[in-house]
């Protein structure tokens, strides 16, 4: 949403009839993830032309490592961070919002200070001057029942926080938010990764979809997708699984999830399938309105080769293995989903958003020769028509 639409009162529940109401001049523009994903590329890219040290956060944001970089380019760190924005909104042609400071959890709050388009450094005998003003909720990794704990205790803002002694956050608060009292202090704890990741202790797959529906089966549909999904990822990292977790979310951003056990370790989306229906059944309500659903994969170890059992349920995990190795093989050379199971149906053949915001991007709607819907060519993005 532009910050024009949101002055409006435009928020994320709106279905888009309503904001068409509320906003009759609002432009509506289709998804393009594709596009996304090449701007992403270059973004990365632009930044790594200043330091190798950097860590892909999300698809449009980034921690970059500046130390030891002044005498490389003989100027300060607001000076190498006012370059790489101002690289970033001319090569791109849109505006980026940057933080500077001694630590991530800093530098996040200071991206967001001047947003939409701004560069804040906060030098470490500043810090309290920023954390005054700042909610504690608005601090990246504090959370909703985290906030509503601390303001039992009269820790309001940020700076309140920080001031608590070691002791006290040791006693009532986890590792991770004893980690965050640190950055907020300006110790550097939380260490830039620019690895890629070999492994994963968890997987989670959420998607939304438009219009939300209460259809029962669409939106088991929908799920199903997604276990499909982890479990292709899961398959990839030769990982495998009892634990998991499926969520619905509906309209109104409400949330339910179940916890559920699997009888046995695996990576087969027919085994969570079969394992989750029940719990769906329990969780489904047929007069709220669902607008995503979510899997997620957790404790994960490695896949581990079948025992033999005088039941010979081996032979069937073997089988089993021998099918989905066909499949990913299948995906890796005609496009994810080519083939899907039955219970992913609904929304493999249905569009995943319908009426505007399902509409064709402009890259879609001319292929060019050697591509097809599922197959397509990394072209470079180019930010002018070429006529």
């Amino acid at each position: 949403m532009s910050y024009e639409a949101k002055a409006r009162g435009v928020t994320r529940a709106m279905r888009l009839s309503e904001i068409k109401r509320l906003c009759p001049d609002a432009i509506i523009l289709p998804s393009d993830y594709e596009t996304y994903s090449l701007l992403s590329k270059r973004f990365f890219n632009i930044v790594r032309r200043y330091t190798p040290d950097v860590e892909e956060y999300s698809i449009d944001e980034c921690f970059a490592d500046l130390t030891g970089l002044r005498r490389v380019y003989r100027t300060s760190y607001p000076e190498i961070a006012a370059r790489i924005k101002q690289d970033l909104d001319l090569e791109l042609g849109f505006t980026f919002s940057v933080g500077l400071a001694p630590t991530k959890v800093l530098a996040k709050i200071g991206s967001k200070w001047k947003k939409p388009s701004g560069l804040t450094a906060i030098p470490g005998k500043e810090i309290h001057l920023y954390l005054a003003k700042l909610p504690v909720e608005k601090v990246w990794g504090i959370g909703p029942q985290t906030t509503e704990f601390l303001a039992k205790h009269g820790i309001r803002t940020a700076l309140q926080y920080a001031i608590q002694t070691e002791q006290w956050i040791k006693a009532h608060l986890t590792k991770p938010h004893y980690e965050i009292w640190q950055e907020l202090n300006g110790n550097s704890i939380l260490s830039v990764s620019t690895e890629e990741k070999t492994s994963y202790s968890s997987i989670q797959k959420f998607k939304t979809f438009t219009p939300p529906s209460n259809n029962k089966e669409l939106v088991f549909a929908q799920l199903s997708k997604n276990i499909e999904n982890a479990c292709i990822k899961a398959r990839r990292y030769k990982l495998a699984t009892q634990n998991i977790v499926i969520l619905l979310r509906t309209q109104d951003f409400g949330n339910t999830g179940l916890e559920i056990k699997l009888s046995k370790q695996t990576n087969f989306p027919t085994d969570v399938i079969a394992s989750v229906r029940d719990g769906f059944n329990q969780l489904f309500e047929p007069r709220k309105l669902y607008r995503s659903t979510g899997i997620v994969l957790w404790n994960l170890k490695e896949d581990s080769e079948p025992q033999p059992d005088l039941f010979s349920s081996h032979l069937m995990v073997e089988k089993m293995n021998k099918v989905f190795e066909a499949v990913d093989k299948v995906k890796s050379k005609y496009g994810k989903h080519t083939l899907f199971l039955g219970s992913s149906f609904a929304a493999n053949t249905f569009a995943q958003h319908r009426g505007d915001r399902g509409d064709t991007p402009e890259r879609k709607k001319e292929l060019f020769k050697g591509e097809t819907s599922r197959k397509r060519l990394a072209v470079p993005m180019l930010l002018a028509e070429v006529t």
